[in-house]
């Protein structure tokens, strides 16, 4: 079914931008993405039970369900008062909001697009870990999965975390920004500068928790931290606003974290075996130290073959995974 009030306002307004005004202004929609994203991390800092130090870590069980807790009321309250703005300021409908919002549909293929897609950017270290460290049959028999959610770090790190953040800086401030008069390239680029300042409280936490550390190296860390979150928040978001769904760029997001950065210098070998060390004599040694030493040559080609492959297929499918029907905007 075509879209209607507000939705078909916004696609007539990207099309015919001179037809139509956009809803909201810059400056009451920077006001709002400034507002949730104090209101999504000052939390952490509110409360004893929330806020790091010398002697209590991050990730200390009861900091992590602390920080979960109040980070789901920060989000819920942020979703009520977007909801809230694009009812009454926009006009939408129930069905509209949940749209715009990337709640429904759900997008099942786009998801399995979209996963695809950010897969094929982690060939090598998918890879590496599947076939050089032999994780493969841990990841067959869900081992893998129960062994890393059993623990509140991985829940946090996988589920919480990027659900939360998923829905703040993309379900809510997206929609937001694109009832404004800014392009959606635009959104793309400015957006994503959110998320990436909301990690930077991450410096003072590292900084608190290890006071023997120089400043400079904490620095380039958050520097660092800072760069490859708002790098992701762009393909997040251009992903976000070509597919229309929550539930894909959460995948994303939740598939990068556990992927971590790749690889891209050093020589990649396999995992060492568990066991006792076993009697040689002095040939066999010399024999198996350069037999290990060609095959980790040729492991490593093999990860850096496939991470460039992986790239190059990653940029041209990036327009053909990541179409959809249910596209917020078009771009161009």
């Amino acid at each position: 079914m075509a879209p209607t009030g507000l939705y078909q306002h916004l696609s007539t307004y990207f099309q015919n931008p001179e037809e139509a005004l956009p809803p909201l202004s810059v400056y009451l929609t920077g006001a709002l993405s400034v507002a949730f994203t104090i209101l999504y991390v000052l939390p952490f800092y509110l409360s004893p039970t929330t806020r790091p130090s010398p002697n209590l870590s991050r990730d200390a069980p009861s900091v992590i369900r602390a920080r979960i807790r109040f980070v789901s009321i920060s989000v819920s309250l942020s979703t009520l008062v977007t909801i809230y703005v694009l009812a009454v300021h926009g006009k939408a409908s129930g069905l509209e909001i949940f749209r715009l919002l990337g709640w429904y549909p759900i997008g099942i293929v786009e998801t399995f697009d979209s996963f695809l897609l950010t897969a094929l950017l982690f060939a090598g270290p998918l890879f590496e870990r599947a076939v050089i460290e032999g994780r493969w049959r841990g990841w067959i028999r869900g081992q893998t999965v129960n062994e890393t959610l059993s623990s509140w770090i991985g829940w946090r790190n996988y589920v919480a975390g990027p659900v939360t953040e998923e829905i703040m800086f993309r379900s809510l401030l997206v929609p937001l920004h694109l009832l404004t008069p800014l392009s959606p390239t635009r959104v793309v680029l400015l957006t994503p500068l959110y998320f990436g300042i909301a990690h930077i409280h991450h410096f003072y936490e590292f900084v608190l928790t290890h006071p023997h550390t120089p400043w400079a190296p904490s620095i380039v860390r958050a520097l660092i931290q800072f760069t490859y979150t708002t790098i992701f928040g762009w393909y997040a978001t251009f992903v976000f606003i070509r597919t229309g769904s929550l539930v894909s760029v959460t995948v994303a997001h939740t598939f990068c974290n556990w992927a971590g950065l790749p690889r891209v210098w050093g020589k990649v070998e396999p995992r060492v075996a568990i066991g006792g060390p076993v009697l040689r004599g002095k040939e066999d040694s010399i024999t198996e130290q350069g037999e290990e030493r060609n095959g980790n040559l040729l492991w490593s080609a093999a990860y850096y073959v496939l991470l460039v492959a992986g790239a190059i297929g990653f940029h041209w499918c990036l327009w053909t995974l990541t179409k959809s029907p249910r596209a917020l905007a078009k771009f161009g």
